[in-house]
């Protein structure tokens, strides 16, 4: 990778041309048209509240160093800013007349123009140090990672749109980082995350690149698609799973929300349901006070209500495990009888056998699955073996 020191740029370089969205709410263009200021992998302006912008000009005023600032350079021979993109933003904001500062000589509030034109001048001729990067995407990645250490941290998909900039990104970031995009509220209801920190387009590429367990999945898919401005696969991809789960769920609930339905969507989906009577199941157990885990309901009724692991089922606490393992010992040693019940029907060689707290397990009488409740009087308990043998009998 090829590193270069830049030293003879200023203020008033980048500030020419500089272009700024408010819609958008961020910095597009500087140095005469060369340097892309936002892009596609950096968040919105947030030094906009009036303190962090005005400490930038401040900064300037008192020939403070803004800090380093660096560059990639793209093989069309534009340049991207990779970190400083606030304090680009602020400076050309503030030349442009975006925003005032209080002069801290007569304390008056002035906007560029209306500042005296000595420190006009100290503001446009102060210095900047850029490094500007150039090689593979391996090469970017590595010293992206090493110079990302101070500020708000970048997201994951964050620092791959900046490794995979391109065409690619450029399109699929226009329908899944766009906030204003008309079926943002119905996609959020599935999935979590912020638009604008780029984590709606992070779950597309996920399912797309069937990459639950594996973020390299998506940086190959990406790395792949890099040049390529199409991006209908990851859209058809992404309205399939979602269309599925419209249609395949009458309601919408809370739980819903971040559930793996990529992978959910490609374990499930070639099998039919009845959206009714998947409700109907779905209800009942959402108002099951037993479940702890709520979230695993929709898989669990996907899989033919089996995996009862999915729920996380209340078990029983230690107190009732301990009343009924004494109760039960006191039992079977007053009738010669083995504590644990299914070995007391057995052989010779267990049915007499009484067995420490440590050796047994909890076990429900009547099974969750059959309508039994976790409390004392649904309790037993069983050999280790015995119980694990039953599972959810």
């Amino acid at each position: 990778m090829e590193t270069t020191l830049i030293t003879d740029l200023t203020v008033a370089d980048i500030c020419n041309g500089f272009s700024y969205s408010k819609l958008e709410a961020k910095g597009l263009f500087g140095w005469g048209g060369k340097l892309i200021i936002q892009p596609e992998y950096q968040r919105h302006y947030i030094y906009g509240d009036g303190k962090h912008d005005a400490d930038v000009i401040y900064s300037l005023l008192k020939k403070y160093p803004l800090g380093l600032l660096y560059f990639v350079k793209r093989p069309d021979g534009m340049y991207e800013v990779l970190d400083g993109q606030q304090r680009i933003t602020s400076f050309g904001r503030y030349v442009t007349g975006h925003f005032s500062i209080i002069d801290e000589d007569d304390k008056k509030e002035k906007q560029f123009s209306a500042l005296p034109k000595d420190k006009r001048e100290k503001i446009l001729k102060s210095p900047l140090t850029i490094y500007a990067c150039e090689g593979t995407e391996s090469e970017i990645k590595q010293w992206f990672e090493t110079i990302n250490i101070v500020g708000m941290k970048l997201t994951e998909q964050e620092k791959r749109n900046a490794i995979y900039s391109g065409k690619f990104v450029t399109e699929a970031k226009k329908v899944f980082s766009n906030s204003s995009n008309t079926n943002m509220i119905k996609w959020r209801t599935y999935i979590s995350g912020d638009p604008k920190r780029q984590e709606i387009l992070e779950e597309a590429l996920r399912w797309v690149a069937e990459a639950e367990n594996d973020n390299k999945r998506i940086e190959r898919y990406m790395s792949e698609h890099r040049n390529n401005g199409d991006i209908t696969e990851l859209t058809n991809y992404f309205d399939s799973v979602v269309g599925w789960i419209n249609s395949t769920f009458k309601d919408v609930e809370p739980k819903m929300k971040g559930l793996e339905w990529g992978r959910l969507w490609r374990t499930y989906h070639l099998q039919g349901y009845n959206p009714d009577v998947l409700s109907e199941k779905i209800q009942k157990l959402l108002a099951d006070t037993q479940i702890e885990d709520q979230s695993g309901i929709w898989e669990y009724v996907l899989g033919g209500e089996q995996d009862t692991q999915l729920l996380n089922v209340r078990v029983f606490d230690q107190r009732t495990k301990r009343i009924v393992y004494n109760q039960q010992t006191a039992d079977a040693k007053a009738t010669g009888k083995s504590n644990c019940p299914d070995c007391a029907l057995g052989h010779e060689n267990i049915c007499h056998k009484i067995y420490k707290i440590q050796e047994m397990e909890a076990d429900h009488v009547t099974a969750w699955s059959n309508g039994g409740n976790t409390d004392i009087k649904n309790c037993q308990m069983l050999c280790k073996r015995h119980n694990r043998e039953k599972g959810n009998r």
